[in-house]
Formats: C-alpha cells, sequence, structure tokens
C-alpha cells in the first residue's frame, strides 16, 4: 500500500522547469531514495512534500489526503517529519529541552513563545524525550547544550525532534552530509534500527551511494526535474539511463 503518491507534478521559478510531470509511489514501511545529479529537483520536490513550495500542477496525497494548499505544521501534525539538510536545532538550550519543544508544538498546533510555562504536562512529555534520546543514543548527553555537539550529533538530534512527533513519514534531506565515514555508518545503523522498531516509511534523499544502497528498497532517479528510473538498488546500478544521467551519453 502506498503511503505517499505523488501524480504529474509540475513546478517552474520562471525560466526554470524545476520539475516536469513526476510521478512517485512510496510503499509503506519501506525506505524510498531519491537520487540524481546536482539540479535535478529532489530538493523542489520534498518542499511540494511539505508545503513549502506548491506544484503548479499534480496532486500529493499523504494516507489518502492531499497535501496541496496544507499549511507545513499541519502537515506535521498529519503524521509528515523532515530532517534538513542543515540541522535546524536549537543552539542554546540542552539535548532534552530540544526533543521537548516538537511534542509541545504538535500538541499545540505550531511553535509557541513562552511555550514552557503553559504546559500542563511537562513530566509525560519529558519522560517520552528522554526515552527517544535513549533510542537514538544521545541520551548521556541530554544536558549538554546542542550547539557544543559534534556535526553527527546534531544530526542525531534533529532526527530525535522528528521521532519524538511519532511520525508515519519520515523525510530525510541528505541526512550524512558532512559527516564522517564512522558517523555515516553510525547514521546507517540508526535508520536500519529504527526501520525495524518503528516501522516509519522513510524517503531519503542522498548523494552518498554507500548509503542509498544500504538503506534503499526502492529508488527513484530524477533528471532535469523527470524521473527517468524507479526500481530496486540492483537494478537502478545496471540502469544505462542512469548512467548516463550521471556520467553522460559515453557512460560504460
Amino acid at each position: 500500500m502506498a503511503i505517499l503518491q505523488v501524480r504529474n507534478v509540475s513546478k517552474r521559478f520562471g525560466g526554470l522547469q524545476a520539475l516536469n510531470d513526476v510521478n512517485l509511489s512510496v510503499k509503506e514501511g519501506t525506505v524510498h531514495a531519491i537520487i540524481g545529479p546536482n539540479g535535478a529537483g529532489k530538493s523542489t520536490l520534498l518542499n511540494c512534500f511539505v508545503g513549502r513550495l506548491d506544484p503548479d500542477t499534480g496532486t500529493v496525497m499523504f494516507d489518502g489526503k492531499s497535501l496541496l494548499g496544507i499549511k507545513p505544521h499541519e502537515i506535521n501534525q498529519a503524521g509528515v517529519s523532515r530532517v534538513f539538510q542543515t540541522p535546524e536545532i536549537f543552539g542554546d538550550l540542552s539535548l532534552l529541552e530540544n526533543v521537548m519543544i516538537p511534542s509541545f508544538a504538535r500538541r499545540d498546533g505550531d511553535f509557541k513563545v513562552n511555550w514552557w510555562p503553559r504546559t500542563d504536562n511537562e513530566r509525560d512529555v519529558k519522560e517520552h524525550a528522554e526515552a527517544v534520546l535513549q533510542e537514538i543514543g544521545l541520551y548521556e548527553k541530554r544536558h549538554e547544550l546542542a550547539d557544543s555537539m559534534s556535526r553527527g550529533d546534531k544530526r542525531r538530534l534533529e532526527m530525535a525532534m522528528c521521532l519524538s512527533q511519532d511520525p508515519k513519514l519520515l523525510l530525510l534531506d541528505e541526512p550524512t552530509a558532512g559527516m564522517s565515514r564512522a558517523d555515516t555508518n553510525a547514521t546507517i545503523d540508526l535508520l536500519k534500527r529504527l526501520g525495524e522498531t518503528r516501522g516509519i516509511t522513510k524517503v531519503v534523499i542522498e548523494h552518498d551511494m554507500h548509503v542509498v544502497f544500504s538503506l534503499a528498497d526502492y529508488v527513484s532517479v530524477l533528471a532535469q526535474g523527470t524521473v527517468i528510473a524507479e526500481n530496486t538498488p540492483e537494478a537502478i546500478k545496471g540502469d544505462q539511463r542512469v548512467k548516463e544521467a550521471y556520467l553522460g551519453t559515453e557512460a560504460e
């Protein structure tokens, strides 16, 4: 069963056709990677999933409901969370406070000024946040400031912030960008473990093919705003169209 369905989505910015009649189907419980050369339209497509952009044409359906015209925080409340290319965290707050905030925000519908004193279920939210940090491997650092963390830990912290909202669909925009190989492998192991324990559907945009082929059940390839191939990782490896998109028409 498809939890995310994209049909005939197009998006133009002036003279640039960023997306052109894109079709995509993400099965529930799978890891679906979206790959392609720089400028292929990957982040534009992801922004259409979360309400940051509205496509010019086409539909985006999540869990049987249209996401078009829906505000980003409403899409988040419906069960879609996103991990950004650059970690979006609160650097001057502790890891624990960072993970507590999204739980309150989802309950209230959006981030609030003076959110902490307004809550009446702080203990439950704190316990939930601690459990998520334990799951993600950051519990021992829960009282440290987020800005003091390594890049790898900041990425995991942002993932914990998403997981604290118990999403059905997790969108990861280059989750290992800038990481060392050790941190990259640790993130791969973490995402695999989350698939086993939570069964969350994941859409991953990634340039590192080691990450893609370690995680993905299915791969869609974007080139010049168009899906040119969609298949299993093994089939994608041997697809001549994919080789040409990355290496040119003389690819061997």
